[in-house]
């Protein structure tokens, strides 16, 4: 079975584990920022990089947007996410929001470090001001930390919030 790796497992898993590993081709940048030499390490390993498709991306902000993770995952987080999903393949990631918005679709999650988490959590978008509940949406702003959004109704800050299934 084919593996997409994250960058976690990039950084600690050891290079004959790595191999036959499948990386998007924005994950170099990222590697390169994080560790120097565990990217010069990559590039000696039998990794796959590769671009990822316009219709695989589409198709990673909408499972995205549904499970409501959307607007917490990089760019870098979502090139995994589409090639994991047009690959059919496993995911290996310990970034909870990626096991989360592939988990959601049925996707197989392996843990790159930590223990594997089982249960799937819905986000939705919760108005700090008057409290009005939105799903996400797939043009949701993207932040780890701030606001995602405006209220439609008082123009207060939207922040995600897990819903209630």
């Amino acid at each position: 079975m084919v593996r997409v790796l994250d960058t976690a497992a990039l950084l600690m898993w050891p290079p004959e584990k790595l191999a036959g590993g499948v990386c998007a081709a924005s994950q170099r940048d990222e590697l390169e920022r994080v560790d120097t030499s565990r990217a010069m390490l990559a590039e000696t390993v039998d990794l796959t990089w590769q671009d990822v498709p316009s219709t695989w991306l589409a198709e990673a902000r909408t499972v995205a947007a549904a499970s409501g993770d959307l607007p917490r995952l990089s760019d870098v987080d979502l090139d995994v996410l589409a090639l994991a999903l047009g690959l059919s393949a496993v995911l290996v990631t310990d970034d909870f929001r990626l096991r989360n918005a592939f988990a959601s679709v049925d996707g197989s999650v392996e843990a790159a470090g930590v223990k594997k988490r089982t249960n799937v959590w819905s986000w939705a978008l919760r108005c700090t001001g008057c409290g009005a509940t939105s799903p996400v949406n797939e043009d949701a702003h993207r932040s780890k930390r701030d606001a995602v959004g405006e209220c439609r109704t008082c123009g207060s800050p939207l922040v995600l919030k897990r819903s209630r299934r």
